[in-house]
């Protein structure tokens, strides 16, 4: 395992670049190899991602991402595409919105600074607006409950019949008894809508803490048996509850229910940024 990391930190260090001035750089095309993208497309939507991720915390975007498009030759044709000079903290931020599966991701966030970059956030956290805050969590969540899924998985949660019964596992703990269509029928919500993309900032952390906690206990205590995996989701969203009582929280079910989903937040802050692109100010993948 030490050599896999070592030879990983050389991969990303290799493909760095230097500016005259000293500041370093990745170009986005190199780094995509690295993290096993074939497919510029779709790294493009994690490139996105992060651009949304950058805004959000009060970063100047064109410093971060810079647009370097480039003449290419194709056969005996040339043809433009598009790049990015990356900082370390845009690669920062795509290592944390990539596939969480890859464990070149894994190393990739260690070798940006992760730790650094999450510190600084957490620091900022507080002073952002409360959609920004739900957006952040949100897309935290997104990434976890990947991790969970797989940790279910592992552990012998294997039909979507049985990853429903340790979804709601995990939400009854938490939520006093409620299940996931009692917690979406008191929050009046569509069919479509999720109850995640309708939680408030407090509510959605108690659950990102709900996650968490249960991926990393399936793991650390190698918890195999759909029913211990799911007894296992239960109890830890009820230590998670407790918490919340003991110290005075106000219970999730208690916790308002935002008129403004997810989905819409993130439409207004690529509007904007969309916005901005045309105004020269930064360019953005559609």
């Amino acid at each position: 395992m030490t050599e896999l990391i070592a030879r990983e930190y050389t991969r990303f260090e290799s493909i760095k670049h230097i500016h005259d001035n000293d500041t370093e750089y990745w170009l986005a095309r190199e780094l995509a190899d690295v993290l096993g993208y074939t497919e510029w497309r779709n790294f493009t939507k994690v490139i996105n991602k992060a651009i949304i991720a950058c805004d959000t915390s009060g970063r100047d975007v064109a410093c971060d991402f810079v647009d370097v498009n480039k003449i290419v030759k194709a056969g005996a044709t040339s043809k433009e595409i598009k790049d990015y000079e990356l900082s370390r903290y845009a690669c920062y931020l795509i290592v944390q919105n990539g596939d969480p599966r890859k464990e070149v991701i894994a190393l990739g966030q260690t070798y940006f600074a992760i730790q650094t970059h999450r510190q600084e956030i957490a620091d900022r956290f507080n002073l952002l607006d409360e959609d920004t805050k739900r957006l952040i969590t949100r897309g935290d969540i997104k990434q976890w409950n990947q991790l969970l899924a797989e940790a279910a998985r592992d552990a012998g949660v294997i039909t979507e019949k049985e990853f429903a019964t340790f979804q709601n596992a995990g939400y009854m703990g938490l939520y006093g008894g409620e299940t996931v269509d009692d917690i979406h029928g008191r929050k009046a919500l569509g069919v479509k809508e999720k109850i995640l993309d309708f939680m408030g900032s407090e509510e959605l952390i108690a659950n990102l803490f709900r996650i968490s906690q249960t991926e990393s206990k399936l793991k650390r205590d190698n918890i195999k048996g759909k029913s211990a995996a799911t007894a296992t989701h239960y109890n830890v969203g009820k230590e998670v509850r407790g918490a919340i009582e003991k110290i005075g929280g106000a219970m999730p079910e208690n916790l308002p229910t935002p008129e403004k989903g997810i989905p819409e937040i993130e439409k207004e802050v690529l509007k904007k940024l969309k916005a901005k692109a045309k105004n020269g100010q930064l360019m953005l993948d559609e």
